[in-house]
């Protein structure tokens, strides 16, 4: 066969973009018929939705004109294990619900406890004392809202005038909020960062991570949920000259210290152990890197880097003394071991894999094994080896939880799926319709109820035993 030149290759290349660009564009024609609205989804294929940013909120102000009387204001305390999900991904953000579920679905699905409109954006929810609480894209404004986890009803609204606008990606906040006590921290897209009151929203204080580090935002914005420890509240702009990763007093707003020189990655600092010493676990735009919880002290660090250069998106998977690392667009998978070798700790790699390739969403363990989304499909490596036991069940860019031996996932298209986590076989149980759009949102278990959100709709389902 002879071999193509370049000039036939960039012709089927262009050949091929030009196909995709009138796929899409007789879509958008024919929704534009029809009322609805076109997406992009994580592979660049048309989602059709009937989303209306402007009409969304329209509801979102009705329903509270509607409440004749407010909902409550006060706080049930109810700091159950189970009742509490107070970080991105779970108070560990490892994505794993650790107790028991409802496995036997019905046929038709569950229903909803209650569905409502919200405002846009990827945020997922934090939850505690009766509460769920998330940052959404109302108009020209973000606002960190506080609702009843029983019926959905609004609690509280605090915003700020920001709109950050994406073509590929879509509008609106990225960073799940976190909890501490009667603390909330959010995190904006523009990276206006501030604390609130749990309670009512009330403003402890603000300021800008991108301006403070003198970073340029990247171009999906800042994302990485802002991660609570010791006082601190670790968030990181990706700012040069020492301040890619930055660490806030949890009750002044004041720096207190200052690391790195990267530009920023989409991942969320994770509080872990490794080798014997606790730490924080960063993934910037080039490497993945071990922090002094006390002054951010650099004690190990491992190249990371993408093929398509930044998108660092995955969240780092902590398999003992090791951690698992994916990226999407052809990257693939590597685990990489942490031990001390004299006084120091370092980082070698066990093994790496194409088998793997997280775009969006991030991977999860159950007994030695790591379950995530290649590229789009289901798939289950061996974490010893690094080998696939199966790949199967096509999910698009969505998202997935790990709950008493299986897999929850939040599908791209909106759908809640059952699958039991096993290396043997795929094995779905249940699959239904639960809001509708595009949704990269993360879903969260709490006290036996699964909530999920997209840039249109809320809804809770009842998964308790």
């Amino acid at each position: 066969m002879a071999r193509r030149s370049v000039v036939g290759w960039l012709a089927l290349i262009a050949k091929g973009i030009g196909a995709v660009l009138l796929l899409v564009a007789g879509t958008v024609a024919v929704a534009w018929m029809a009322g609805v609205r076109v997406e992009l989804s994580g592979g660049l294929r048309p989602i059709l939705t009937r989303f209306d940013a402007e009409a969304n909120i329209d509801a979102l102000e009705a329903d509270r004109a509607r409440d004749a009387e407010p909902a409550p204001a006060g706080v049930k305390a109810d700091r159950r294990p189970e009742a509490v999900w107070a970080s991105f991904r779970g108070d560990a953000r490892d994505g794993h619900y650790r107790f028991p579920i409802r496995t036997d679905w019905p046929d038709d699905g569950l229903s909803p406890l209650w569905k409502q409109p919200i405002g846009g954006g990827y945020a997922s929810f934090v939850a505690a004392d009766g509460r769920l609480f998330t940052i959404e894209q109302r108009r020209d404004q973000e606002v960190v809202t506080a609702y009843d986890a029983e019926t959905g009803a609004e609690i509280w609204m605090h915003g700020w005038d920001t709109l950050f606008q994406e073509a590929m990606g879509g509008n609106g906040p990225r960073a799940t909020p976190t909890l501490d006590g009667d603390r909330l921290f959010a995190l904006g897209a523009g990276g206006e960062l501030r604390s609130l009151a749990a309670a009512d929203g009330r403003q402890h204080w603000r300021t800008n991570i991108l301006e403070d580090a003198g970073a340029r935002n990247i171009q999906w914005a800042m994302s990485g949920s802002p991660l609570v420890v010791n006082g601190l509240v670790v968030v990181a702009p990706g700012g040069p000259d020492g301040r890619s990763v930055v660490a806030y007093d949890a009750d002044t707003g004041d720096i207190v210290w200052a690391v790195l020189d990267d530009v920023a990655g989409y991942a969320a600092p994770v509080l872990t152990e490794l080798a014997g010493e606790r730490q924080i676990l960063v993934v910037t735009s080039q490497r993945v890197a071990g922090l002094s919880v006390a002054d951010g002290a650099l004690l190990w660090e491992h190249p990371w880097i993408t093929n398509s250069g930044p998108p660092n998106i995955s969240q780092p998977l902590v398999i003992g003394n090791s951690v698992f690392l994916s990226a999407g667009y052809g990257h693939g998978g590597a685990r990489f071991d942490v031990s001390r070798d004299g006084g120091q700790l370092v980082a070698t790699e066990r093994w790496r894999t194409n088998r793997m390739k997280n775009r969006f969403a991030s991977s999860v363990l159950h007994e030695d094994y790591i379950y995530g989304l290649d590229e789009g499909i289901l798939a289950v490596l061996e974490a010893e080896s690094g080998e696939r036991a199966w790949k199967a069940g096509r999910y698009g860019h969505g998202q997935l939880l790990l709950a008493d031996g299986h897999l929850v996932i939040l599908t791209e298209r909106g759908e809640v799926v059952l699958v039991r986590a096993t290396p043997e076989e795929h094995q779905e149980l249940a699959r239904f319709d639960a809001i509708d759009g595009k949704t990269w949102n993360v879903p969260a278990l709490v006290d036996g109820r699964l909530y999920v959100r997209n840039a249109a709709e809320m809804a809770a389902f009842d998964v308790r035993p």
